[in-house]
This record gives structure tokens, C-alpha cells and sequence, in this order.
């Protein structure tokens, strides 16, 4: 990389052959991509080193592939004693795009969905090769039957070592062992355009003004779920209040000025992931120390209240992985932007430690009902009649099974179609939740290798687009662990024209 400084202006240029905007796992896998082909790459990370990382860094690792069971895993994970007493059921590639289908109603990019779908295993295994590592999610996607054998469940059952923190320190010792340029703390503001040509991008870095000049450059900036004010005009008034899940870093504005040179918008604009938050924990936004600890997702297994003691949805529509990224939403709507999920002791064990057990989580625990609604600052009445008749509507008929879908329901209103147990043996728990924004669904444009589209359909030469970015995949809705894979897939697929 060259670099001169020009004294009029004091403004710092560099030129290399790939610019990547954006280090979180969509804007490392392009970058990697790169440098194999022995490109000259650059990643421009708007935070500093210490708060980099993008929301990637934030998640829990989980990335959704197919794959046919735990044989053809085996290779890919690494070891574990609980191996031999593990049934993981295969996912085939037509499961998942039948799957990517629904929980959107059929509103992602067919084109799209088929090279996620058919790239998603051979990425992760190029990843793997390069040296990111990947266990079996035993604690999120297993339980432990009384045989001791672990059955996985809900199509997704592979995640990052060190989950999301591990993911991004696998990257950047991967990255700068291919001669990557890291540059932190660099805020990219505009990009160049000569003669229709995006050529380079200028901003900051480290405050001072800062362009570089490349080939191509690469989108990989995250989408506005950081800006209450882009989550207002897009998304709904209400959203103002959303809790942000992850980076503070992810505002929208290189979204803006893409849009500004004539690229088209993709996706749905009007939706985003997100999911149950802790409502009361003091430190509950982009949190780095507990990232993904915050949230709450074994709800499937009890009841969700509002504040007037009622039921608002169906918690055991589906496998969590499939509801988790559009009741976020729900709660939203609830009076006070606020809910309850609410166990009992026979259900308390099942909960996932790593969320459950929380240093310093919000939680009340009481040994009647009534205590517990007062504690939590609920309706008592309200909580005691829909406990009630909960517990009565319950089909006792069939056996409460959490590995699959029992078909155990609760008829009441709204119905609960699966794994209703009785609320009803003390002590009982209650946990706050509120509305966790993770990311925004609308994004750019692009084709099937992420070369972003103006309105007409037509390419714009020098930009792509990957990660949060790119829009067409998700609405409403999404199955959990298909963000990280798609940043991964058409990270990679930018990454090797660019």
C-alpha cells in the first residue's frame, strides 16, 4: 500500500486494489476471499480495535448450514466426548430454503436463497480450513434426554468456539496472516465515483480526514439499527425504543450515501431481527462482556405475559429458532414496550445457563403466583386468571418433549401449540424482556455475487455489497443462524470478483 499526504487539503491517501468497509464477519470472509487471489486488501473498521468486531462479534456463533448429520460434521467440529452419545439430525439444502421460505412468507430473493443454501456448508468448511473453529452447540440446540443421550433439534447445530468474541479473533489473526491492512477507528463518509465508476472512498480515520483509493470496494458496514432516527422513518415511531443488541457502529449512514450514487434498495426495509431482551439489566445495550448473554430464548417452554397479566402470543409456534427474530417485535407492541416470561420449578432446569444464569440478570422469584406478579409489576389478577386457564386448557394427552414438536397444546387464546406444561409447582420466576434490535432487513441491491444494482438492474462498476448490508434474504422474519452464513457465502462470492 502507497501512501502520500497532501499538505493543501492535510488530508492522508492511500490506494490499494480492494477496499473492504466493514470488519465483522461479512467484510473479513470478502477480504479473505481477496487476499487469496493476491489482491492488495484494506478493511476500513469504523470502531477502534478494542470495539471492533461489528455485530458479529456480539452474537453467539451460530450459523445455519446443511448437512447430512453428525458424520458429515465430524471433520468440521471440533472434539467432544459427548460425540458418541449425540444424534444430530441431517438438514438438507431443500429443508433450509423450504425453511427460508416460510418464516418470510415467501419474500426472499429465490436467487439469493439457492446459493446460500448450496454454499453455506462448503463456505463454513473453507473458513474451517483457513482456521475458524466450530464446535456442536450442545447448550443452545441440545437437551440431554434421561437415556444421556443429547439429541439436536430445530435445523441449527453448529456454532463459532468462543461464539461470536472467538469468531472475530479467529478472523483477524486469519486476516493478518494474509497480509490484510487493518485499518481501525476509520469512518468512511463518501464514496468516489469518476465516470460512473466507484473508485474510492473518503472520511476519517482517528478524526482526521482519511481517502483511499481502489479497484473495487466491498460494502460490509452493517445496516441502521443504530440510528433511532433511520429506525423512525423506516421501521415505525415505536421503534425508537428498541433496545440495541449489538455495536453502536451500525447507523445507517454508508447505507445513505449508497443510495446517493444511484444504488437501488433491496429487501424489506420496513422490518428488522429482533428478539426478547433483558428488560431491567442496568448495562443492557451493546454490551460487550455479557454480548449475547442479554437475551432470553428459552421462552418456548413457559408462558410471555404483558404488563395487564395476558398472553399476547403463541410461545411454542415453532422451534425457537424459527420465532425468536420476529417476538422482539411483539413486545413492542405490549403496553410499556414490556413482558414477562414466566416458569415454574419443573421448567426452571431447562433453561439455558448462559442466559438464565446471567451475572446479575432481572429476574423475581416468588412462591405463589400472586407474589410473583407483584414482584415483576404485573396485573396480579390479570397473571392469575391467565395461569388459570392456561393450565387448565392444557392437552395432558400427549407427552411434553422438547427435542420436537410435541403436538402438547394449550387451547386456549392465543393457542399454544407446543410444549405447554402447567404453570403451576413453586417456586415460580418471572423475567423482564423488552424488544432487542439486532439488525435492519433492507439493504442494496445486488446479484447473486453481490455486485450492488441501480434501479434499472444495471451493475455499478467498483461496488459490492455482503453482511447486514445486502438486502433480498430476509422480512419479518428469518431462521436463526442464517446471518452469519449469509455474510460468510456472499462475503466470500464479493471477495473473489473484487
Amino acid at each position: 500500500m502507497t501512501t502520500e499526504t497532501t499538505t493543501e487539503t492535510t488530508t492522508e491517501t492511500h490506494s490499494t486494489d480492494v477496499i473492504v468497509v466493514g470488519g465483522g464477519n461479512a467484510g473479513f470472509c470478502a477480504a479473505h476471499a481477496a487476499a487469496l487471489r493476491g489482491r492488495r486488501v484494506a478493511i476500513l473498521e469504523k470502531g477502534s480495535e478494542s470495539d471492533a468486531g461489528g455485530n458479529s462479534y456480539y452474537t453467539a456463533g451460530a450459523t445455519r448450514i446443511s448437512h447430512g448429520g453428525l458424520d458429515d460434521l465430524a471433520d468440521l467440529v471440533e472434539p467432544d466426548e459427548r460425540h458418541e452419545a449425540t444424534h444430530v439430525p441431517p438438514y438438507t439444502a431443500e429443508e433450509y430454503a423450504a425453511d427460508l421460505r416460510r418464516v418470510t412468507d415467501g419474500r426472499n430473493d429465490p436467487g439469493l436463497t439457492e446459493v446460500l443454501v448450496t454454499e453455506s456448508a462448503s463456505t463454513v468448511r473453507w473458513l474451517n480450513q483457513l482456521g475458524v473453529r466450530y464446535r456442536l452447540m450442545y447448550e443452545r440446540q441440545a437437551y440431554e434426554r434421561e437415556d444421556g443421550t443429547w439429541h439436536f433439534w430445530g435445523g441449527l447445530h453448529v456454532g463459532n468456539v468462543d461464539g461470536g468474541v472467538g469468531l472475530i479473533h479467529d478472523h483477524t489473526r486469519i486476516a493478518r496472516r494474509l497480509g490484510v491492512d487493518l485499518h481501525y477507528a476509520t469512518v468512511v463518509t463518501e464514496l468516489l465515483v469518476e465516470r460512473g465508476r466507484v473508485v474510492g472512498v473518503r472520511g476519517t480515520r482517528g478524526g482526521a480526514p482519511f481517502t483511499m483509493r481502489g479497484d473495487s470496494i466491498v460494502l460490509a458496514a452493517g445496516g441502521f439499527e443504530a440510528n433511532a432516527g433511520l429506525r423512525r422513518q423506516y421501521l415505525g415511531e415505536q421503534w425508537e425504543h428498541a433496545i440495541v443488541r449489538g455495536t453502536p457502529n451500525n447507523t445507517g449512514e454508508l447505507l445513505v450515501e449508497a443510495l446517493r450514487i444511484g444504488a437501488a434498495r433491496g429487501g424489506d426495509w420496513a422490518s428488522a431481527h429482533s428478539v426478547q431482551w433483558d428488560g431491567r439489566f442496568p448495562g443492557n445495550e451493546s454490551n460487550r462482556e455479557l454480548t449475547n448473554r442479554l437475551t432470553r430464548q428459552s421462552y418456548p417452554l413457559g408462558i410471555i405475559v404483558n404488563a395487564d397479566g395476558r398472553r399476547f402470543l403463541d410461545e411454542g409456534a415453532d422451534f425457537r429458532n424459527y420465532t425468536y427474530a420476529k417476538y422482539g417485535k411483539r413486545i413492542l407492541e405490549q403496553p410499556g414496550g414490556i413482558a414477562f416470561q414466566i416458569f415454574d420449578a419443573s421448567l426452571r432446569p431447562l433453561l439455558r445457563p448462559e442466559e438464565y444464569e446471567m451475572p446479575g440478570i432481572s429476574v423475581e422469584r416468588a412462591d405463589t403466583v400472586e407474589e410473583l406478579a407483584a414482584r415483576l409489576g404485573v396485573d396480579v389478577d390479570g397473571v392469575v386468571a391467565t395461569v388459570k386457564t392456561f393450565n387448565d386448557s392444557i392437552d395432558t394427552s400427549r407427552r411434553f418433549q422438547p427435542t420436537v414438536k410435541d403436538g402438547r397444546k394449550a387451547a386456549t387464546t392465543p393457542p399454544k401449540s407446543n410444549w405447554a406444561a402447567a404453570i403451576d409447582t413453586p417456586p415460580f420466576y418471572g423475567y423482564p424482556v423488552r424488544c432487542g434490535i439486532t439488525f435492519t432487513f433492507g439493504g442494496l441491491r445486488s446479484d447473486t455475487h453481490g455486485r450492488v444494482l441501480d434501479e434499472r438492474g444495471t451493475t455499478i462498476p467498483g461496488l459490492f455489497v455482503c453482511g447486514e448490508m445486502l438486502g433480498g434474504l430476509f422480512s419479518e422474519n428469518y431462521p436463526g443462524g442464517t446471518g452469519l452464513a449469509a455474510g460468510m457465502v456472499f462475503g466470500r462470492r464479493a471477495g473473489a470478483l473484487a
